[in-house]
């Protein structure tokens, strides 16, 4: 099989179809709001996944999960590379910090407030995760610098490790994502260096530059997370679709919804 035939397509169908593309025969069906997609193909699989996402976003640590769910359904058949890239929800968000809950309350209003909580603590805990609405909520543009140095230097593991460090610290541990003592605590829970770490963090230098690359990669996304899969990206329909498949009719999906 040629190098780019490995390359597997991702579709999604806003209607019942059949897409053929790169001889593979996709038939895409639309089950409720879930999209579902099949294929018949063979040989081991690459499965690149950018995932572009902000550290504060509570479904796009959802995303994560359920992403990593699909991938181990997978994992003796595909190689998956998870490259997180940076989208800042609220960029005049404060640097110092600000109450988690009021910050929900002025942005959605106090009666919305009290319906989302719930319901994202039990989304959290379908997961088998805690969700904490306490502590601060600011500025994540250091986090972004963070993930963005560990892809560059030291993998996309290791970035995928941090990821996890931060939204769990954030989301069920309560730290402050710009706390400047929890993000080297999440550096060296990833396995990165910290001393490195400190400096991306002192400095404008390469962990700026990068995020300020990447940020722009994908100009048209208001909404996280947002999900690029082998190349293909999926449109704003609250349901993200990454797949591949390998001999026979199989195919994997994430379900999620976005943060604007």
């Amino acid at each position: 099989m040629a190098e780019r035939d490995k390359q597997l397509p991702t579709m999604f169908c806003m209607q019942t179809g059949v897409i053929r593309l790169n001889r593979i025969v996709i038939k895409c069906r639309i089950l409720r709001n879930v999209v579902v997609a099949t294929c018949a193909m063979s040989g081991k699989s690459v499965v690149n996944v950018e995932v572009v996402s902000d550290t504060v976003c509570p479904w796009c640590y959802i995303g994560k999960r359920r992403l990593e769910k699909a991938m181990k359904q997978f994992v003796d058949r595909a190689d998956f590379k998870v490259h997180w890239l940076p989208f800042q929800l609220n960029p005049d968000a404060p640097q110092e910090g600000v109450n988690k809950m009021e910050s929900y309350r002025q942005k959605f209003g106090a009666s919305r407030v009290a319906q989302m909580v719930p319901a994202m603590t039990q989304t959290f805990a379908n997961e088998g995760m805690q969700y904490s609405m306490g502590g601060l909520t600011g500025n994540t543009r250091n986090s972004h610098r963070l993930l963005a140095w560990a892809a560059a230097k030291h993998g996309l593991d290791r970035q995928n490790a941090l990821a996890e460090e931060l939204f769990k610290g954030y989301f069920t541990q309560e730290r402050y994502i710009n706390d400047r003592d929890f993000l080297l605590e999440a550096v060296e829970a990833a396995g990165l260096p910290r001393d490195e770490a400190a400096a991306i963090l002192n400095t404008d230098g390469i962990g700026e530059q990068l995020v300020k690359e990447e940020i722009h990669k994908y100009p048209q996304v208001t909404g996280v997370p947002f999900f690029v899969v082998n190349g293909r990206q999926v449109p704003s329909l609250n349901v993200v679709v990454p797949f591949y498949c390998q001999r026979g009719a199989r195919g994997w999906f994430v379900e999620t919804e976005q943060v604007t």
